[in-house]
């Protein structure tokens, strides 16, 4: 599938010496650390917050504040990525200073959780080299998880006398079951992504040199896909994974009522009639 141009750009590209290209920082503070693409209808975010997009409170907020502007501009899919040489090698131990006083991190890890969870569009997060601790839950919370074949994935926080805090643990029991998810908590290795692809961790795993383009092709796909419908499958599959199938068959209606009053829908409806399955082009309202 060819690439479109970018329409909007926060940014502009410069090649990192040895290792991708990163992003200039522009005006607004948090572009610093997350740089932003607008491809059509789908939003490129390149984390690049140096020097290896440790998780931090900055980091953080960049990434909200691209995805919510991303959202604004139009953006009906999201790829996130790094310019870096790694995805995100973990948290910023800056987060972890309260442990001197006995008390947990006064920042809300969950956050990006919940807007991911909550975001009417589908997320598609292009890992490669270290993906580890809080960069592999920002993985973990996206929709699709494409890694490069020579990405090194894991939960370590083990290492340090602790366990996930950005939910992990509870998603890797959702994918892979309770005795995988003890399995990489406990034991704090990191896994090739092949491994990971085979326990149902992550969706695909693609030669190093394939990454951008399938992660870009996987994200104009969904870009152009049906968003209402799009929304409402993301609503249903996370109500199913808290609540269980026979309540989710309860307010599975409610859920999908959208769809009904989408011009989406009429647009697919006609197309059928006319050309036949797969040739609708939608417009994502």
């Amino acid at each position: 599938m060819a690439q479109a141009a970018p329409q909007v750009t926060d940014v502009a590209v410069d090649p990192e010496p040895g290792g991708g290209d990163v992003a200039r920082p522009a005006e607004r503070p948090e572009e610093a650390h997350v740089a932003r693409e607008m491809h059509g209808a789908l939003a490129v975010l390149t984390m690049q917050s140096r020097p290896h997009n440790f998780l931090g409170t900055d980091l953080i907020a960049g990434v909200l504040s691209a995805v919510d502007r991303s959202v604004a501009d139009g953006a009906r899919a999201i790829v996130l990525r790094s310019g870096l040489r790694n995805f995100c090698a973990g948290a910023d131990v800056g987060i972890f200073e309260s442990a001197d006083r006995g008390e947990a991190p006064d920042v809300d890890l969950v956050d990006v959780l919940r807007v991911f969870d909550e975001l009417p569009v589908p997320i598609v997060a292009a890992v490669h080299g270290v993906c580890v601790g809080g960069g592999f839950e920002l993985a973990l919370a996206c929709d699709l998880i494409v890694a490069a074949q020579s990405a090194k994935i894991g939960c370590v926080e083990a290492t340090i006398g602790m366990n996930p805090l950005m939910g992990a643990m509870q998603r890797i029991t959702d994918r892979a079951g309770s005795a995988r998810a003890k399995e990489m908590a406990l034991l704090a290795r990191r896994y090739d992504p092949a491994t990971l692809e085979r326990w149902n961790v992550i969706n695909r795993v693609v030669p190093d040199d394939s990454l951008e383009g399938v992660a870009l092709t996987l994200g104009q796909e969904l870009a152009l896909g049906p968003t209402v419908a799009h929304a409402s499958t993301k609503a249903v599959i996370s109500y199913a994974a808290g609540h269980g199938p026979r309540a989710t068959d309860a307010v599975m209606a409610e859920l999908q009522k959208d769809i009904w009053t989408s011009n989406d829908l009429k647009v697919g409806l006609r197309s059928l009639a006319q050309n036949g399955p797969g040739a609708a082009r939608f417009e994502g309202r």
